[in-house]
């Protein structure tokens, strides 16, 4: 099977752990492994701070907990996503508010972005899909004609630019995933990228249940061991382990190769793809724009095909190949159209009907790129 994502742990990334182990370092409060991959990742990302956390969704959570914003204030996010971009309102007592695509990147619609701000308005979320980043020199300018605070969604944007520079380093705060399936992944994991020193030390507290970050040195003094009653605000158990730091600061030695491949196997794609099914389409780039390449998404001229995207995907599998679907557009879902009017948003909804997503990762082979056309052609007719 050459799977839709797999992740690429060498022997450079068990031999990390194996020595973080030997060291004590399995939990993230004693260690150095963390304050060093946070250091790296920021700096990676063109930032001042860098604050992990457990997953991708506990960093848009705590990012959004950061603005500490009233319930039932808006925040604008791409209709196109993962469900992690809406939780991160929703479980902070906020509106998520969702914007339609445009056609070429399936990014969020810079152009509907003023006519769906209220007086409630407080923040866009605006995620770089599939790995291309959004135009975040043009939404940081309505952004601040609006005085909103911009949180950029990473989780599958790693080494992506615009204007050459990182997404993360645009807004407020950026939030990456680290999942297994993510161009830089520790299993599990997350991080949010910023400049401000003020927000980065609330994130830091708020990741481990609020605690003052000075906690764990506090417990060497009696007399000083019970915090409970310094607590003023709820924090969460969101913080991040050395084991994952060890894989991280290794992974991210090796995005240049990784990304190096991915790049190969996307060209292969859209040189032979195109050829052989001129009518798919394929997500535009962006002139100034660097795609990192996450997930490689076609989009089906359904109208022309003999077959059911349904049964195009089932005979990619039963090839060995593995083919899925990203996403269901968010106001679509129950979750959404249970609390809020429905709408319409005709790219999105377009996108999604028409999509499948193709295996990328940097563990595949020029074959097996090789493969997954052969059997993509074969069956689309």
């Amino acid at each position: 099977m050459i799977p839709v994502f797999e992740p690429v742990i060498g022997e450079e990334e068990v031999a990390a752990v194996v020595a973080a182990i030997r060291r004590g370092e399995i939990s993230g409060s004693f260690g150095e492994s963390i304050p060093r991959f946070e250091e790296a990742f920021a700096a990676y990302c063109g930032c001042k701070y860098g604050i992990a956390v457990s997953s991708g969704t506990a960093a848009l959570h705590l990012a959004v907990a950061a603005l500490d914003l009233k319930a039932g204030d808006e925040i604008l996010v791409s209709a196109s996503t993962n469900i992690a971009t809406a939780l991160a309102a929703y479980h902070n007592n906020l509106v998520p508010v969702p914007v339609d695509s445009e056609p070429h990147t399936w990014n969020l619609n810079l152009d509907l972005i003023e006519d769906l701000i209220t007086p409630r308005t407080r923040a866009i979320i605006p995620v770089h899909l599939f790995g291309h980043p959004v135009d975040m020199d043009h939404l940081c300018q309505i952004a601040r004609k609006h005085n909103l605070a911009v949180i950029e969604d990473c989780a599958e944007s790693h080494g992506a630019t615009c204007h050459d520079r990182m997404t993360g380093s645009f807004g407020d705060m950026g939030c990456f995933s680290f999942y297994a399936n993510k161009n830089l992944s520790t299993g599990e994991g997350g991080a949010i990228a910023l400049n401000d020193s003020a927000s980065a030390e609330t994130l830091q507290s708020l990741r481990q249940h609020a605690l003052p970050l000075d906690a764990w040195k506090r417990f060497s003094h009696p007399e000083t061991m019970l915090l409970s009653n310094q607590l003023t605000e709820l924090g969460y158990k969101m913080n991040y382990i050395d084991l994952q730091a060890c894989i991280g600061r290794v992974q991210l030695r090796r995005q240049v190769e990784f990304a190096g491949v991915r790049q190969k196997i996307a060209k292969r794609y859209v040189d032979r793809l195109g050829k052989l099914a001129p009518k798919i389409r394929f997500q535009q780039n962006c002139a100034d724009a660097k795609h990192a390449l996450h997930l490689f998404i076609v989009l089906l001229p359904l109208e022309r095909m003999k077959i059911s995207r349904e049964h195009l995907i089932l005979g990619l599998r039963a090839r060995n190949i593995g083919a899925t679907i990203h996403y269901q557009p968010l106001h679509t879902m129950p979750l959404y159209v249970g609390s809020a009017e429905s709408e319409h948003l005709p790219v999105t909804e377009d996108v999604a009907r028409r999509c499948v997503t193709l295996p990328i990762s940097a563990s595949m082979t020029m074959q097996d790129a090789d493969d997954v056309i052969d059997s993509f052609s074969a069956l689309h007719r």
